[in-house]
């Protein structure tokens, strides 16, 4: 039998087996990605394309295979936990433990505080003090933190964008007086400014500045630390921000071809820093695309750079990385299911090929991870490496048509995605045009309607809902403690040091901020040895650069497309107009992000899909205090606040707001929240004023609907209220 004969044979069973006797063989069912990839049923030797990464081997250009010959068989990826908990010395208890149970590599996290260049002791953080990170404000806090952990042997990777001059400052500073010379420093800076103005939000001053820093560390770092990577090109933020696969290799690929060029543009040669480059990706549910997406990203990044840069040392062409499983996958409902996502988001991304990994803990969507489930995330790893045979042969899935298959298909339409960038004149311009940004935000959007349709089925979320809810022990941080002991510090720092030098490091590194001459990290490195602190360096390059406000767009029509005229939305149609009835106009709500948590995927998906459902919104600025969120809402005439929490604040700042409306005269507006609240907290939102609470996997449309009936009831008890209040006059 011909191979065209039995191809023939096999569709004509596989139609029956599904019923569809009547399907044509070239018409067999398909199921489309957000990446606008078809799915077929069956793949052969047919969908592989002839291609430059097939027949090819590790450690060999264009290195699909993996960039090291031997790879796992030689030595495992490294476990790089990011972890970081209210203070430093908490942080170094953790990282001590951590290192004791297998871990091999820390991977540094930052409070939001710190990330947006903020002392403890600023009225703009008093939510944000120890939250989601480790606070760090000066060297003496550096010091802390790496406290009986050798500089000179431990590899450190810092996820620091905003404050990375000071951060990266103090990092050198503290591991001189631990008798480490930066030249011995390993680790890396994740130093990926252009992602931030994409996505996670945490930059401080605009994009042209903001990549002369970068430039800056590339050249400092070059020159100075060796062992040391100037910069982690992060996808993984994009991806948790709603990115498909495809946005998130192109978007990552060319925010680091924008590094490289501007670092050469400012004279390096790119095989003095291209080597020491590293990458950063999100590995999500997609089990196959997400390991065919870190071949694709060394295919692209290898091509790439040599059509462009033509390095002559091979190892400026080899993609590195780092990968960390998804946090957007989480999901607070039977969230033991959490650890099964991970492992298998773990899995994919060591048969992708990455060089270290981070697994999340399964208690994530609800709180900050407890001891506990660190080391069920951390012992995932391990597993992997030990019992599952995965070390065993390099690139096991090399040959699978499937893989190879999605291999290509990402880096065809990744390919197109970049040129589209390049033809703007590189990512900065694209940035500042908005576009990477818009584009990511309409997938956001599409992937949450199609949870909340139940196209995309979320186990335990939107289908084979459990029967009760599972209780687990969640971490709480004290964060006015915190913040009480980070000032007292910075108190006795300011008592301690030389004033007169820290002025006189500060003034240059204004200076040269000013001036274009001289390098930043250099001048950044003078004033923190100095004990300035991150405070103040960020506050005299502010001086100079300005901080840095993004304006907000909302996706419109989304919703509406992929549920039409389904029976919620005619629901919500009878609840809009029931508050039409008493207002003479839709309800309008303000969309706000309170403190200095920039993730804002979630603030505005509700704000597009409420849109969508007939509410007028309004999205508020990043960054607001709860007394700009409040003079913001009246101005605005909101009657609802919505507030969209991530970084565990919701306890100091949320009251806040509620209070200002009263004092305000302002009660009348209705306040909900959404985000990660541990259940336990719910009660105390309640009785400080909160009239609903939407946690992850909330159906949006259901919320909607609760929030016009909620809105409803309040404006229907205010227009009595006010009738009664008449007829007593």
């Amino acid at each position: 039998m011909s191979d065209k004969e039995t191809k023939m044979k096999w569709q004509s069973q596989f139609a029956k087996e599904l019923r569809l006797a009547e399907t044509e063989a070239n018409a067999l069912p398909t199921k489309q990605t957000l990446e606008g990839i078809d799915i077929k049923p069956l793949y052969t030797a047919d969908d592989i394309a002839p291609s430059a990464h097939l027949d090819t081997y590790p450690g060999q250009m264009p290195f699909t295979r993996g960039p090291k010959a031997s790879m796992y068989v030689g030595r495992p990826w490294t476990i790089r936990q990011y972890a970081g908990f209210s203070t430093a010395a908490e942080s170094n208890a953790f990282y001590r433990k951590a290192l004791a149970a297998g871990q091999k590599g820390l991977s540094v996290a930052f409070d939001l505080a710190t990330h947006r260049g903020y002392d403890s002791d600023h009225e703009r953080v008093v939510g944000d003090v120890g939250k989601a990170g480790v606070a760090i404000d000066s060297v003496e806090d550096m010091k802390i933190l790496f406290d009986q952990i050798p500089l000179n042997e431990m590899s450190v990777s810092m996820t620091m964008n905003g404050a990375v001059l000071p951060i990266l400052a103090g990092f050198i500073v503290a591991g001189e007086e631990q008798g480490v010379d930066k030249s011995q420093l390993s680790g890396t800076i994740q130093n990926d400014i252009l992602k931030e103005f994409m996505v996670r939000n945490t930059y401080i001053y605009p994009p042209e500045p903001s990549m002369r820093i970068v430039s800056d560390i590339i050249g400092y770092t070059a020159s100075h630390m060796p062992k040391f990577n100037s910069i982690s090109i992060s996808g993984y933020h994009m991806q948790e921000a709603g990115a498909n696969n495809v946005q998130e290799l192109a978007f990552t690929l060319a925010d680091g071809l924008e590094y490289v060029r501007t670092a050469c543009r400012n004279g390096m040669d790119v095989d003095d820093f291209a080597p020491r480059l590293s990458f950063f990706f999100a590995i999500g549910m997609n089990f196959f695309m997400e390991a065919a997406k870190l071949r694709a990203a060394r295919t692209l990044w290898s091509q790439w750079m040599a059509k462009l840069f033509a390095p002559q040392n091979e190892k400026s062409l080899m993609l590195r990385t780092h990968c960390q499983t998804s946090g957007a996958s989480l999901q607070e409902q039977d969230p033991y299911n959490n650890i099964i996502r991970t492992t298998i988001e773990a899995l994919a991304a060591t048969l992708g090929g990455t060089q270290s990994l981070h697994t999340n803990s399964f208690d994530e969507a609800i709180a900050l991870p407890t001891p506990a489930s660190s080391r069920v995330a951390r012992n995932t790893q391990l597993i992997l490496q030990h019992e599952a045979g995965i070390t065993d042969t390099v690139d096991p899935l090399a040959g699978s048509y499937y893989v190879e298959n999605l291999t290509s298909e990402l880096i065809e339409k990744a390919n197109a995605l970049i040129e589209q960038v390049e033809a703007m004149g590189g990512m900065t311009k694209a940035v500042q045009s908005g576009f990477p940004k818009a584009e990511i935000e309409k997938v956001a959007a599409k992937r949450q309607a199609n949870i909340d349709s139940g196209a995309q089925v979320i186990v335990g979320v939107n289908k084979f809902k459990p029967d009760q809810k599972t209780d687990i022990d969640v971490l709480e941080i004290d964060n006015r403690a915190v913040r009480e002991q980070q000032i007292a510090q910075l108190t006795e720092i300011k008592a301690k040091r030389d004033d007169d030098a820290v002025k006189q490091t500060l003034s240059a590194l204004e200076a040269g901020a000013a001036s274009g001459e001289g390098n930043l990290l250099a001048l950044a490195v003078e004033a923190m040895r100095a004990r300035a602190t991150v405070g103040e360096v960020s506050g005299v390059l502010a001086n100079v650069f300005d901080r840095y406000e993004a304006k907000s767009n909302l996706v419109t029509g989304v919703y509406k497309d992929q549920f039409g005229d389904d029976e919620i939305f005619s629901a919500i149609d009878t609840a809009l107009g029931k508050f039409k009835s008493i207002t003479n106009e839709a309800p309008r709500l303000y969309m706000a992000k309170l403190g200095q948590d920039g993730h804002d995927r979630g603030a505005k998906v509700i704000a597009s899909a409420f849109h969508d459902m007939g509410m007028e919104v309004v999205v508020g600025q990043l960054f607001e205090t709860p007394e700009e969120a409040t003079e913001s809402a009246i101005k605005e005439g909101a009657h609802i606040i919505g507030i969209s929490t991530l970084a565990a604040g919701h306890k100091t700042l949320i009251p806040q707001l509620i209070e200002n409306l009263r004092q305000k005269g302002a009660e009348d507006i209705m306040v909900i929240c959404g985000g990660v609240i541990p259940e336990k907290d719910y009660e105390f939102l309640y009785e400080a004023g909160v009239s609903a609470i939407f946690g992850p996997g909330t159906n949006i449309t259901k919320a909607a609907l609760t929030t016009i009936d909620a809105a409803h009831n309040q404006m229907s008890r205010m227009h009595n209220y006010r009738q009664s209040r008449l007829k007593s006059d």
